[in-house]
C-alpha cells in the first residue's frame, strides 16, 4: 500500500484562539534605581555645570545590569503645545516656529515634543489633545500634563485585554518640611491617599481610535472620575496629572480629576543651570531649591518665605524631566513588594489544522526496508500464516510535504498506533504561529 495520500481541501481547517497571560509589576521595580534605567541623551550648556536628563526611563524587572533580566516598560511625561501650562510659560514663538520659554524653565521644548509624539501615534495627529474622558470635548477634560507608561511587546504581547488593568498610586508625597539641602517631598512617599485606578467598564464602551481600541481608567472607588487613558492595542497608558486651567491657591480650586493630588506642594532640590544657591547652604553644585517652604517662625501655621510651589504646574516647568520621572516612580508608587500595576494580555493564536485520514485498507504496509527480509517475505507475518494474518504497522511519525514531495513539517505522535485493515485512523496535526 502506498504511504503518501494527497490532503485536500476539506482535510485542513483554520481556527484562532487567545491565549492571557497576567502580567504583575511590583512597588520596587518602578521606584527601585537599580531597576529603573535612564539614558540621559539632553545636555545643557550654559551656568554652572549644566544639566543632564533623559527624555524619557524604562523600568525592568530585575536589576537592569542583569543579562537576565528583562523591560517592562518605558515612562516618559509630556505637556500639551495648546494647554494652560506650556501657553502661560512661553514667551513667544521665533521666526523659525520654535516656542520660547524663559530660562526658569528646563526642557519645555523637549516635554511638548514628547506629548506631540504620543498624540501622533495613539490620536493620529501630533496637534491634537488627550482628554479624560476619551472624546470629551469639554474644556476642562483636557489633558495639558501627562505622564506616559510603554508597556513592552514582551508582556502586552498582541494586546492589553480589556478591564484586567489596574494601577496602585499614592496621590500624594510626603508632607515633611525642607531642610537646607534636603529634597524629602521629591523623593518621599507619603503613605496617604492611595487610590487604585482601573479601566472598569470599558468593555461596555467600546471605542476605537487611530491608535487601536482605548478605555477610560476610573477611581476603583468612584468610576464617574476619570483619570486617565488605556490604549489596548499599543499597550501604553496615559495618566492625567493635569487638566486645563491653572491651580488656585487662595481658594484651592483647579483643573477636574487627575491622577495626583491637585493641591500637593512640593519643594527641594531640583537640576538648574546655576553655579549653586546663594542664599542657601548645602545645595549641591547646578541644582536649586523648588518651593522652599521654610518657617519664618515655629508657629504652628507656617509662614512661608517665598510662595509655595506645587506639582502643577511649577515642578511640570522648572524640572528636568529626569526629576519629574524620578519623582513620580519614587514618590507615587512607593517601595515594597506591594503590586504597583497588573494586567492581563491577550496572545493571538492562529492555527492550522490538518486531519491526516487513513482507510482501513491504506497505511497497512511499510516502505521501509527492514519491513521485509532477503526473501521479501513481511517480517510482521509469521512463517506459514500469509493466508491467516494481514499485515500491519505502528504509525509514528506524519510527515506534510509540498506539491514537488519537499517535506515542510513533521509531526510525531506521543506513542506508536497500531494501523491494520480493520481500523479506520485520522491523525490531526495541528500548526500553530
Amino acid at each position: 500500500m502506498a504511504t503518501f495520500k494527497e490532503i485536500s481541501a476539506a482535510d485542513v481547517k483554520t481556527t484562532r484562539s487567545v491565549l492571557n497571560q497576567l502580567v504583575d509589576v511590583i512597588q520596587e521595580d518602578i521606584s527601585g534605581s537599580a531597576t529603573r534605567r535612564s539614558y540621559q541623551v539632553f545636555v545643557t550648556g550654559g551656568v554652572g555645570p549644566g544639566v543632564t536628563s533623559s527624555l524619557y526611563q524604562t523600568v525592568y524587572d530585575q536589576d537592569f545590569s542583569l543579562q537576565t533580566s528583562n523591560q517592562l516598560f518605558d515612562i516618559s511625561t509630556g505637556l500639551y503645545a495648546s494647554g494652560s501650562t506650556v501657553v502661560s510659560s512661553s514667551s513667544g514663538v521665533d521666526s523659525n516656529g520654535k516656542l520660547l520659554f524663559p530660562s526658569q524653565s528646563l526642557m519645555m521644548r523637549e516635554k511638548v515634543n514628547m506629548y506631540r509624539q504620543y498624540a501622533a501615534n495613539l490620536l493620529g495627529n501630533a496637534d491634537n489633545a488627550f482628554t479624560t474622558p476619551f472624546g470629551s470635548v469639554d474644556a476642562d477634560d483636557q489633558v495639558d500634563q501627562a505622564v506616559f507608561l510603554s508597556f513592552k511587546r514582551l508582556f502586552t504581547r498582541d494586546k492589553v485585554k480589556r478591564e484586567t488593568f489596574a494601577i496602585k498610586m499614592y496621590q500624594s508625597a510626603s508632607n515633611v518640611w525642607r531642610t537646607a539641602g534636603g529634597d524629602e517631598n521629591l523623593k518621599t512617599t507619603s503613605t496617604q491617599k492611595v487610590k487604585i485606578f482601573t479601566d472598569f467598564g470599558s468593555s461596555t464602551n467600546r471605542r476605537r481610535t487611530f491608535g487601536g481600541e482605548v478605555g477610560d481608567l476610573v477611581d476603583s472607588a468612584d468610576a464617574s472620575k476619570k483619570v486617565g487613558l488605556i490604549f489596548y492595542d499599543a499597550g501604553t497608558a496615559v495618566l492625567n496629572l493635569g487638566g486645563r486651567g491653572a491651580y488656585n491657591a487662595a481658594t484651592q480650586t483647579g483643573p477636574a480629576v487627575r491622577a495626583i493630588d491637585a493641591f500637593q506642594e512640593v519643594s527641594g532640590a531640583i537640576s538648574a543651570m546655576v553655579a549653586g544657591n546663594q542664599t542657601q547652604t548645602n545645595i549641591p553644585l547646578g541644582q536649586q531649591l523648588i518651593g522652599a517652604p521654610q518657617r519664618k517662625d515655629a508657629s504652628p501655621v507656617p509662614q512661608f518665605v517665598t510662595a509655595p510651589r506645587y506639582f502643577v504646574p511649577d515642578l511640570m516647568v522648572s524640572a528636568s524631566m529626569d526629576d519629574i520621572i524620578d519623582h513620580f516612580s519614587m514618590c507615587r508608587f512607593s517601595s515594597g513588594s506591594l503590586t504597583a500595576a497588573t494586567f492581563q494580555n491577550n496572545t493571538n493564536i492562529n492555527s492550522t489544522l490538518i486531519f491526516c485520514r487513513a482507510t482501513a485498507d491504506e497505511f497497512n504496509y511499510s516502505s521501509n526496508p527492514t519491513y521485509t527480509d532477503s526473501t521479501n517475505r513481511v517480517r510482521v507475518i509469521e512463517q506459514g500464516q500469509e493466508d491467516t494474518q494481514r499485515s500491519f504497522t505502528f504509525i509514528t511519525t506524519v510527515g506534510l510535504y509540498d506539491v514537488n514531495d519537499n517535506l515542510l513539517a513533521v509531526a510525531k505522535v506521543s506513542r506508536p498506533i497500531e494501523k491494520n485493515d480493520e481500523k479506520d485512523l485520522t491523525v490531526r496535526v495541528r500548526l500553530d504561529f
